[in-house]
């Protein structure tokens, strides 16, 4: 794969370059927000999708024993998780999916954990579904993100003018691995967090959808760990993995017999099923895509040492990724506001993802994405350097 190679975007409703102007104010900055790559999914995909586009008919489909064997062959060879093809339900991505299973597990009024800075539509899903949000704000320590456990306990407490009764936290949104902070949680983490969380009788909901985008460490699926598994579900997709997120296809993988079935009865009022050529493109990623996958993170793990390099010396605090190709980096040194950083940032050609948009601990901080072409990424950096200059 030459990941060198440059695609133009421009033209073709591309979210990520043909919106610049509606979202921005400009047509010609280089786009590094939306976390979508600028690489070409890999070959069999496009043949697998060729084939079936040629065949002629685009008719309702559903997902084949192949795609539910490759699901349960890929979570036991790449993290040693044994599944039943029953846990597994199709949805149309991962924010859906977390809508639905928010809708499943609670009613308006309640609450549910999120841990900021976090993805942006967490907030969503969760106000969108009737209930409040509880931030549990990660802790920034020798540039990089960790729990703060003690914290999540006291989200359970009873609050002033608040009784026991009337605290309803029904679930908390995982982020693994962590976007924006770029985190892969260990072992540890994840089994601290999820005795405090399930221990008050809480169900974890984790987004997982970076989860072979894995630059250091090992990615573990929350609900592989057995003491979890019945009180959690996880959200999957191919779509950040092989760069197919228009097709509109994920799968959730919930062991819990009864929270299921109520995940796939809210499902049926809320979202369609997966498009039948999102089902063809994950069932061949997953079946012959894997090297394709050892070439791009060779290639992002490049990208990332060059970002490490310009930004060493500078007043700009890169928060290294362990997974996901987005790196977070932290501004806050320049004291200036959201807005200015935002202008300055803009007015010298980029459009970055603004960091309050993760909620009120990514002030100060902007989101880059890494997946592009090496020369598109040293030309943003070029022009994010001139942006510091009018930082100054």
């Amino acid at each position: 794969m030459n990941f060198d190679r440059v695609i133009e975007r421009r033209g073709t409703d591309c979210e990520k370059w043909d919106l610049l102007h509606e979202l921005f104010g400009r047509e010609d900055l280089l786009p590094f927000w939306v976390a979508d790559m600028d690489f070409e999914c890999p070959a069999e995909v496009k043949e697998a999708l060729k084939r079936r586009v040629e065949h002629g008919i685009l008719g309702y489909s559903y997902p084949g024993e192949k795609i539910v064997e490759l699901i349960k062959e890929r979570m036991k060879r790449k993290h040693g998780w044994s599944i039943e093809k029953e846990w597994i339900v199709f949805t149309p991505g991962v924010v859906p999916a977390m809508s639905v299973a928010i809708r499943a597990l609670t009613h308006p009024g309640d609450e549910v954990i999120l841990q900021s800075p976090v993805y942006h539509p967490f907030f969503s899903v969760i106000e969108n579904s009737g209930c409040h949000v509880v931030e549990n704000e990660l802790v920034l320590d020798n540039g990089s993100y960790r729990m703060d456990t003690d914290a999540l306990g006291r989200c359970f407490e009873p609050r002033t003018g608040i009784t026991p009764i009337e605290r309803r936290i029904r679930a908390m949104l995982l982020c693994s691995p962590h976007n924006p902070g770029g985190r892969v949680w260990r072992r540890e983490e994840l089994e601290e967090a999820g005795n405090v969380v399930t221990g008050n009788g809480a169900f974890v909901v984790s987004d997982e959808i970076h989860c072979d985008i894995i630059l250091k460490g090992r990615h573990i699926p929350f609900s592989s760990l057995p003491e979890f598994e019945q009180n959690s579900m996880v959200c999957m997709s191919g779509s950040k993995t092989f760069n197919l997120a228009g097709l509109s296809t994920s799968f959730a993988i919930i062991p819990n017999e009864e929270i299921r079935k109520r995940f796939m009865y809210t499902k049926k009022n809320l979202v369609q099923e997966p498009n039948v050529l999102g089902l063809v493109a994950l069932e061949a990623a997953f079946e012959k895509c894997d090297p394709w996958l050892d070439e791009l993170l060779s290639y992002l793990k490049g990208n990332l040492e060059l970002v490490k390099r310009f930004f060493s010396g500078t007043d700009v605090r890169v928060i290294e990724p362990e997974g996901t190709y987005l790196v977070w980096l932290d501004f806050r040194a320049f004291g200036r506001s959201d807005r200015e950083l935002r202008s300055a940032l803009v007015d010298s050609g980029v459009a970055l993802n603004d960091g309050y948009l993760f909620g009120k601990a990514g002030s100060g901080f902007e989101r880059l994405n890494i997946a592009c072409p090496r020369t598109m990424l040293e030309e943003g950096l070029e022009r994010i350097g001139k942006a510091l200059e009018r930082l100054d």
